[in-house]
């Protein structure tokens, strides 16, 4: 099996101390050969740090170089995911996006049907899916323990978490707030217990008043006059088979704890809670409980990007794939529409 030659477009954060940090420990799969920024000293500085022998400030320019590659990571702002992921998909690579897929469903199909016209491989990094408690517990479902579930609360709450850096409130670059950026990952995990299917109904409210208020922030301070997106959301989604899924997210919340983070799963046979990781269930005719006390820690971006790979490769994988990446999106939009008719 040959080394695939990986680019990644966008030099911020999450490629530094995320995927380029994969990509280092899978040296027999993969090496990072391209570093493309708009910045081309960021772009440099990232290629040196990590060992890249390639920068670029153009996609355009690394597409016709020796910096060619084979995959393309796609770590931009959410607005340019759609551009970036279709040019890179043109031009003959596999990509891994970041989330959210895209700003509107539209953009998502198309890059899911792109990928497939081109036999390429699309996959989005919903990267929590590996989390070990939550891999236990699509096993332990798997295995009909929970019989059929048949409603999760899905939950990714912060106190006073408004980024205070980067374009985290801005609308027309992010497409969204709390959302897009944190109930993406929870809903994607809730989905991914109920078979990841199109709703039949969608009742949601968004608010932002405590983003345009302003006050207290536990990530940085924030402008609220520049403050564009919702801070909080909270939607019913109804399902084929009389299956919901109640999601509550939030950058701002006036709430006792920093970060709440969780699902709850109730099935005909047992229910779950994911953090930390119980069943609640009957055993012998009686009410049992069951934890899991010895779940190992585990690198849930290394386990997502070799999933990626693995994807590539033709191999079955858990990960958000083009199909799911483009009904998550949908899900996404239909939110928002449900909010803005309140």
């Amino acid at each position: 099996m040959s080394v695939l030659k990986a680019a990644i477009i966008g030099g911020g954060h999450i490629a530094d101390q995320n995927h380029l940090p994969a990509l280092a420990k899978l040296p027999e799969r993969v090496k990072a050969v391209s570093i493309c920024s708009r910045d081309i000293h960021k772009a440099q500085a990232l290629a040196d740090k990590h060992g890249a022998p390639f920068a670029y400030d153009s996609p355009d320019e690394m597409y016709r170089s020796e910096g060619k590659p084979d995959i393309v990571i796609n770590c931009t702002a959410n607005n340019l995911h759609y551009p970036f992921t279709m040019q890179a998909l043109e031009n003959g690579c596999h990509v891994f996006c970041e989330k959210p897929p895209a700003m509107h469903p539209y953009e998502a199909r198309e890059m899911a049907d792109l990928a497939k016209k081109k036999g390429l491989t699309l996959a989005y990094n919903f990267q929590r899916r590996h989390a070990p408690e939550y891999t236990t517990l699509r096993k332990y479902h798997e295995l009909g323990n929970l019989g059929d579930i048949y409603h999760i609360k899905a939950n990714y709450l912060r106190r006073r978490g408004i980024p205070g850096w980067g374009n985290f409130t801005n609308k027309t670059i992010q497409g969204g707030g709390a959302l897009i950026d944190l109930g993406v990952h929870i809903l994607d995990m809730a989905l991914g217990l109920t078979g990841y299917h199109h709703p039949t109904r969608i009742v949601a409210n968004t608010y932002d008043f405590i983003g345009k208020t302003g006050g207290k922030g536990l990530k940085g301070a924030w402008n609220p006059a520049t403050f564009e997106v919702e801070d909080a959301c909270f939607a019913h989604l109804s399902f084929p088979g009389n299956v919901s899924i109640a999601l509550s997210t939030s950058f701002a919340l006036n709430m006792e704890q920093e970060e709440a983070i969780n699902l709850e799963v109730f099935g005909t046979k047992g229910g779950a809670k994911l953090f930390p990781l119980s069943v609640h269930t009957e055993i012998a005719g009686e009410l049992a409980d069951i934890r899991f006390p010895h779940l190992s820690d585990i690198d849930t971006q290394l386990q997502n990007t070799t999933a990626f790979l693995d994807l590539c490769d033709g191999q079955s994988a858990n990960i958000c794939d083009g199909e799911q990446g483009a009904i998550l999106q949908s899900i996404v939009e239909q939110i928002y529409q449900s909010a803005a008719i309140q």
